[in-house]
Parts: structure tokens; sequence; C-alpha cells
């Protein structure tokens, strides 16, 4: 196990590289765990999760709702748990969102664990402190950012991943890649997704890197002023897809860097040729880069994006592969390129 330190403003995250979850209860020292895991993981993980007390929430996007973190808190309450109660959280992204915020507003703050269980999770959703849930058809509109005091990575949970879930983690590999660093767009387009599902200490130094990338991005800008909104590239109209087409949140979200990349060509001289790789990487990965959908229902959902201010959008476009920016966008301006493209 490789233990790396982070200090955050809200205070200090140690990730545990190749770690192994059980390990939780032996390093308790005499503190209550409790683990909000969904019945997915809970049905495929019940052995391991058999000396842990566990509260099990229903799977999927359409249950990160204010009413399932409601009934974690109330699950939280029966158990009687304190302010020393260590809240874990046992899943992909949506399982990591809730635990974040339900362990940050209960008692006005518990001890918070995660350990992701999906590629997608691993390099992304459970790094930064950043939660939220959905309010109706509007993508984490509440959260808090909230950093766990430690981010288990226990790489052995992947070995049950779907291959599909494994696609949806690349979406956000190749985002960090096309905002910060050419090297691993470049290493991306030298493989493919077999060569990491077949090659465990591979996808493991993939993971770090991909965390490293993150990390480094929130250091610098830990409450989304401005550099963090890089994260955000193919998020804006990634997330209105995503809850327009109910859709997996990677095959969204690539969907939604094409667009970007092509807003990037119209505004700021983004070469074509630099789309086409991105096309090319992200259909290698098993991504969609196309999809039908109403634009009227995208635009509605489009301005209520949370890097809205006034009538303008902060829009993440690119400058090239692996450098991108934070451009205000006029809403008029949006709208327009949206009904052009």
């Amino acid at each position: 196990m490789k233990r790396v330190s982070q200090i955050f403003q809200n205070g200090k995250t140690d990730y545990e590289f190749n770690a192994t979850f059980e390990d939780l209860n032996k390093n308790a020292n005499g503190q209550k765990i409790i683990v909000i895991t969904d019945e997915n993981i809970f049905r495929l993980q019940q052995q391991r999760l058999k000396d842990f007390t566990c509260l099990v929430i229903p799977p999927g996007e359409n249950h990160k709702t204010q009413s399932t973190v409601t009934s974690i808190l109330q699950g939280l309450l029966k158990a009687e748990a304190d302010k020393s109660t260590v809240l874990v959280g046992l899943g992909g992204g949506v399982v990591t969102d809730m635990a974040g915020f339900a362990a940050s507003i209960y008692k006005r703050g518990i001890p918070l664990i995660l350990a992701p269980t999906s590629l997608l999770a691993m390099v992304d959703a459970a790094i930064g402190g950043k939660n939220g849930i959905n309010l109706g058809k509007f993508k984490n509109m509440a959260g808090t950012i909230y950093p766990p005091a430690k981010i288990i990575f226990d790489y052995s949970f992947l070995k049950t991943l779907p291959k599909e879930e494994w696609v949806n983690g690349f979406a956000e590999i190749i985002k960090h890649a096309c905002i910060q660093s050419t090297s691993l767009f470049e290493f991306l387009e030298q493989h493919c997704l077999e060569d990491f599902i077949a090659d465990a200490n591979r996808t493991a130094a993939l993971i770090e890197q991909n965390v490293q990338i993150k990390t480094q991005i929130v250091l610098e800008d830990e409450r989304e002023e401005h550099k963090r909104k890089l994260l955000n590239f193919g998020h804006s109209i990634g997330h209105a897809i995503e809850s327009s087409l109910h859709i997996p949140h990677g095959h969204a979200i690539s969907i939604g860097m094409v667009w970007a990349a092509r807003f990037s060509e119209e505004i700021n001289m983004f070469y074509s040729a630099e789309r086409e790789r991105l096309v090319k990487l992200l259909i290698k990965y098993g991504l969609p880069v196309n999809a039908g959908f109403n634009k009227a229902e995208i635009w509605e959902k489009l301005i209520m994006d949370k890097k809205r201010q006034q009538d303008n959008i902060d829009f993440i476009l690119l400058d090239k592969i692996g450098e991108g920016r934070v451009q205000k966008i006029p809403l008029v301006q949006l709208k327009d390129m949206l009904e052009t493209f």
C-alpha cells in the first residue's frame, strides 16, 4: 500500500493506493464505522461487507436526490451515529457524492472516508471534496465541498467492473488529458481499452496519474473560482444531455467534449485536426461522439449551469490538446452556436 497525503483548506486527505478495503476495521481505533453503498455493490461484495454496518441505497443517477440523502440521515440516527462516527462511501460516483453530502451535513459534519469502486470514481468523482445531488431534472444543483479524511483505492473492486463502466471512466481520463496533459493524450493514443482491462499494474499507474492531475488543479483553486472550472470540460452540455437522454455519465461527457471542441474551433482557433484527434480517441475507447437530442430541452438545462453568471457562462474550451481555457461566453452567442452546429 502506498500513502500520499494532501493538505486542503478544510483538512488533510490521505490517498491510500493499492489498499485493502477490509483493513478499515483493523484500523478503526474504536470508532464506529458505517458504510453507505448501493444495492448492486452490496450484492457483489456482501461477503466482504459482513463485518461492517451498512446502509444500502438504490443504485443509479435517478436516486441521487434529497429523499435518498434524507434516508441516509435517518439511517445514521437509527444507528446512533455520533460526531466521531466514520461514514464510508463505498461505490461509484453517485454513492461517493451522496456519502460526502450526508457526512457534511449530519450533525454539521462527521468524518468521511471514500472507497471508490468504479474507474470513474477513482479518477474523478471521489477526488477533490465536491459532492452534490440533483434537483429534479437539473444535475448537482445542491451540494458542499467536504474533502474526505481518506480515499481508499482498492483495485480489486475493478475485477467485477463491467466493460461499459470501464468505458465510462475513460471519458474523464480523456478529459484530463485534453485540459492538462498532452503526454497523457499521446499515451492513450498508443493504447486501447483492453490494454488497461488486462493489465492491473498499467491501470493502477494510470489511476494515480489522473488523481495527481485532478488534485493539482484542486489545490490551486479549491473553491472553483477559476482554474478548477477546467475540470468541467465537456460537462456543461454533457450534463444537459445526460439528464435529457438518460445515458451514462461518461457517454454524455464524451458527446459534450466534442461539442466543446467545436465551440473551441469557432471561438478559440482550435484546429479541426485536433478535434478529429479527440473524436478518434473517444471512439477508440468505445465512447459515443454524437447523439440526436432536442436542442430546446438542452438549452433549458444549459442555462441553469452552475457556471452561469447573469448573461454569461464560464465555458471550458481548448486552446490545443493538453491546454484548456475558461472562457466567458454570452448566452446569446452560446445559444446561436448550439443551434447552428
